[in-house]
């Protein structure tokens, strides 16, 4: 529950919405959205380099997924995953104990303040979970003190908008031509480090070095046809029509199931989506 996690007040409003609706709707299809992003996450994974021995940090783990991963890979060490959501985390622990993957553990905790054990890990990584912080730089620099010296932080991060098919495509449609608004490019949300030299400026104010960034372009699965794939977009997007009126939601729902369709191949509705890989030391 909220009432029994340390979050920060500026992450206050993200945690009502990760312990709250959108958690359980991420934990209740944690599948799908693992698959969706599987082709990203062999880039993290390799990009970590997580030996035998690594003590591995997953900030933002949700359904726990990349936390496994890390665990199976640093089997004689081990990884711990810490996310906002109760859910997830459910979702995180029963996976983990079903594959016997007793060197990984969950923490409902809020990475910005959480006490971390100091110079505990030799790796963290996040798979798009750290685009989320009020105050970036000093949810890094409590990263990085949970970090040994020479510890390594490898994260992965959406490129801006206008390189994620997916996000445009959605967006428009359910806009169904209304003016979206325009966040400030430092606020948290899906694209909060998707510019490499704000990236840059955060991770070096935070204490990290040997700053890099390497881009990644790749197909993403949201669905095994159109009608699939609406039901899941809707789910998840759907408070984007709550405001229209009935003609409105028609436009909008028949915006979305165009561009599904036309998305729609052999293998799946298919968008073009783009990441960064991030990589660096704790000195």
């Amino acid at each position: 529950m909220i009432s029994t996690l340390q979050v920060d007040p500026s992450n206050a409003e993200q945690a009502r919405a990760w312990d709250g609706e959108e958690g359980a709707y991420w934990a209740e299809h944690a599948d799908r959205f693992d698959r969706a992003v599987r082709p990203h996450s062999t880039h993290l994974l390799a990009a970590a380099g997580i030996s035998a021995a690594d003590q591995v940090l997953d900030i933002g783990c949700g359904a726990g997924q990349t936390t496994r991963d890390a665990a199976r890979r640093a089997s004689g060490g081990g990884a711990v995953g810490v996310d906002l959501s109760a859910a997830m985390l459910r979702v995180a622990r029963r996976r983990a104990a079903a594959e016997g993957l007793h060197n990984a553990g969950f923490v409902q905790a809020d990475a910005q303040v959480h006490p971390f054990p100091a110079a505990a890990f030799d790796v963290a990584v996040s798979r798009t979970g750290t685009m989320f912080f009020a105050d970036p730089v000093a949810a890094f620099r409590n990263i990085a003190g949970a970090l040994r010296p020479g510890g390594r932080l490898v994260q992965l991060v959406w490129q801006p908008a206008t390189a994620n098919e997916w996000f445009l495509s959605f967006t428009q449609a359910l806009a169904a031509g209304r003016p979206l608004p325009t966040p400030a490019p430092d606020a948290p949300g899906p694209f909060a480090l998707a510019d490499p030299e704000r990236v840059r400026t955060v991770l070096g104010a935070a204490g990290f070095t040997d700053i890099r960034l390497e881009p990644h372009s790749e197909a993403m699965w949201f669905g095994e046809d159109a009608d699939d794939a609406e039901r899941f977009t809707l789910g998840l997007l759907g408070w984007m029509v709550d405001e229209l009126d009935e003609e409105g939601r028609r436009r909008a729902v028949g915006n979305l199931r165009a561009t599904l369709t036309d998305h729609d191949t052999d293998t799946g509705v298919l968008y073009a989506s783009a990441t960064w890989t991030i990589r660096a030391t704790r000195p």
